[in-house]
């Protein structure tokens, strides 16, 4: 309403599309400004502390940093040759379906910057919130670098949600000019992935002591074979009468220009029950290996692509060396070798650091979930299979100091079906925190991770970790075991101070399972030997897996008591009764975190942002 000093507007009348156009055309020349104006800025290497390659030929670098005030990732990525665009984004498994996508392209003559999505079929569509916020383009020597940020969450239907846990990035290259953004097609890209793990902990680096020294255990030399996929593995041994030091930071030794090739690495300790074992330096899957080296299996150090260097808190180291610990050690290399590279040569490995000023504790290492055993199984043509793992408060009563321990690290593991794993904390039947979740979990990436925060566990926690499966591709029940085509659900925590109790997990009490088969045989057609010289894998791979077995199935492992494993360092249980346990009772659930969606007073327009990045490359 005017009030009765308004001037009546002497402004000529628009029409709505003239308005439209004109608001349009503003916007996209201040875009312009605006990129043109940060293209003199040189983003400093500081800004962007985490780096991985995208693709193996290291032609493409992403670098990023994260802000949690701001609740953002501030991306980076150098593009070293610049075809006619690329399209970057993250999916669920990696898929180019259904993903959530920035695109650069070029018609040949203008480049565009966008906020896309793909749908089920493959098609790109404009995303009618453009999140993928464009900060800065500039050329270099060595190529063209796109600043651009990205909200954890957007609450936009289309766009992923940025968690805790693997990301899985994707990449595509377009080699030809493409006249819009739905021209682009997919299938014809060459592209490929690669997991990262977005969310790093903003967590302050101890100081190191004067007297740290360091130990590179690197694989010499070795000759990377001309496949897809090797896993090499290299003897190492610590000096005689080397004495008990703590561990107190690892990093990863990459041979330059191999950056791409070298996807993760282990070093193991031996153990000490063997007074030697045979050198070795070759695959590890070979029939050369020396079966000794199967008992070479205590982590002491894991990196894989995209990791930084790893810190023990001040007050903890892990120790090795002195009376009772091995002086033999297994570096595992796994090379990805795509692209079938042949003769390139590499000495990676890991760098320890340690020293001989004891820390006020010894940090362990407690395996958490299920026993390694075929009871435990997942029937074929499952998408989203639920396996359970316990540590109770029996056992952590028992096992732990009064003053509790505290967990500062994790690292998470299956073999190739699974697909998510959690490990909450439970006191007194009400879950407390999430202790590590990655709810896209893949057996391909595999790094100890240092936790946000630091979770204290006191006698009568408990710890329950669940693992999700998908068997779509498999024909018939996958068992626990430690058999590549097995699965497992663990959890290893690292934690101080170190205590006796190396392993916390259940399995299925066998009594029930053979309920379950017994129950089986006499409600299907075909019959199931339960005669006692068949074993349970072969009982699980004669079942008919209708809907009744398999409800059922998953029924037994929800309420069915439990094997509990409640071990010393040496395998012995715990002094006490550990079979046909209870379930651990939870009366109250953590709530599901609502994801927080940053307050947009405007939304930005859906369309591509106009680029001036010069004469592209024309074929």
């Amino acid at each position: 309403m005017q009030n009765s000093r308004s001037k009546p507007c002497s402004c000529p009348s628009l029409k709505l599309r003239e308005v439209a156009s004109m608001y349009f055309t503003m916007v996209a020349a201040f875009l312009v400004i605006l990129v043109v104006a940060l293209q003199g800025s040189v983003p400093r290497g500081t800004d962007f502390p985490y780096k991985v390659p995208l693709d193996p030929q290291g032609l493409l670098e992403l670098s990023w940093n994260v802000s949690y005030p701001e609740q953002a990732v501030h991306f980076q990525l150098l593009i070293r040759e610049l075809h006619f665009g690329l399209l970057f984004g993250m999916s669920d498994r990696g898929e180019f379906l259904n993903a959530d996508l920035a695109v650069l392209w070029s018609d040949g003559h203008n480049s565009y910057f966008g906020d896309a999505w793909s749908d089920a079929k493959g098609q790109l569509h404009m995303d009618s919130q453009q999140d993928y916020q464009l900060l800065g383009a500039r050329r270099a020597p060595e190529g063209l670098y796109l600043l651009f940020r990205r909200a954890f969450s957007t609450c936009d239907p289309k766009d992923y949600l940025i968690e805790d846990g693997t990301v899985h990035l994707i990449y595509g290259i377009l080699e030809k000019p493409v006249r819009s953004l739905q021209a682009i097609n997919i299938s014809a890209l060459h592209g490929g992935l690669q997991r990262v793990q977005l969310l790093k902990p903003n967590i302050s680096i101890p100081q190191l002591p004067s007297d740290m020294k360091t130990m590179e255990i690197t694989a010499p030399d070795v000759v990377i074979p001309s496949q897809e996929t090797t896993y090499w593995c290299y003897m190492a041994e610590l000096p005689e009468g080397f004495p008990k030091h703590h561990i107190i930071m690892y990093e990863p030794v990459v041979t330059a220009g191999n950056e791409a090739l070298v996807h993760h690495m282990e070093v193991f300790q031996c153990a000490a029950e063997f007074d030697s074992f045979p050198h070795y330096n070759g695959p590890c899957d070979s029939k050369m290996k020396p079966d000794r080296l199967n008992y070479c299996r205590h982590v002491l150090a894991a990196w894989a692509m995209g990791a930084q260097a790893f810190y023990y808190p001040e007050e903890a180291g892990l120790a090795f060396g002195g009376p009772g610990s091995s002086r033999y050690l297994r570096l595992e290399i796994h090379y990805h070798n795509p692209l079938v590279f042949k003769g390139r040569r590499d000495s990676s490995g890991i760098r320890l650091y340690y020293t001989a000023t004891l820390r006020p504790y010894d940090a362990g290492i407690m395996e958490l979930g299920l026993v390694y055993t075929p009871v435990m199984a997942i029937p074929p043509g499952e998408d989203s299979f639920i396996l359970t793992g316990y540590c109770t408060d029996k056992c952590t009563q028992l096992a732990l100091p009064a003053a509790g321990i505290r967990i500062f690290a994790s690292q998470l593991h299956t073999h190739l079906a699974g697909r998510k794993v959690v490990t909450v904390l439970s006191r007194d039947g009400r879950e407390q925190q999430v202790v590590n979740a990655d709810r896209h979990y893949s057996p391909h990436f595999q790094e100890i991770r240092m936790l946000k925060e630091v979770v204290a566990v006191f006698p009568g926690d408990e710890l329950i970790t669940t693992c999700t499966y998908n068997t779509e591709d498999r024909s018939r029940a996958t068992v626990g075991g430690f058999g590549i085509l097995e699965e497992m659900c663990v959890n290893y925590v690292h934690y101080y101070p170190q205590t006796q109790l190396e392993l916390c997990k259940s399995a299925v009490d066998l009594g029930y399972l053979h309920r379950y088969f017994n129950l089986v045989n006499r409600f299907n057609d075909e019959e199931i030997c339960m005669c006692p010289q068949v074993s349970v894998p072969q009982q699980f791979y004669s079942i008919p897996w209708n809907t009744f077995n398999r409800d059922v199935l998953k029924s037994l492992y929800s309420f069915a008591p439990i094997s509990m494993h409640c071990n010393k360092s040496s395998a012995v249980r715990f002094p006490g009764e550990w079979e046909k346990q209870p379930l651990p009772s939870i009366t109250e659930r953590l709530r599901e975190r609502i994801p927080h969606c940053p307050a947009s007073p405007e939304p930005h327009p859906a369309a591509p942002i106009p680029l001036d990045l010069g004469q592209l490359r024309r074929d």
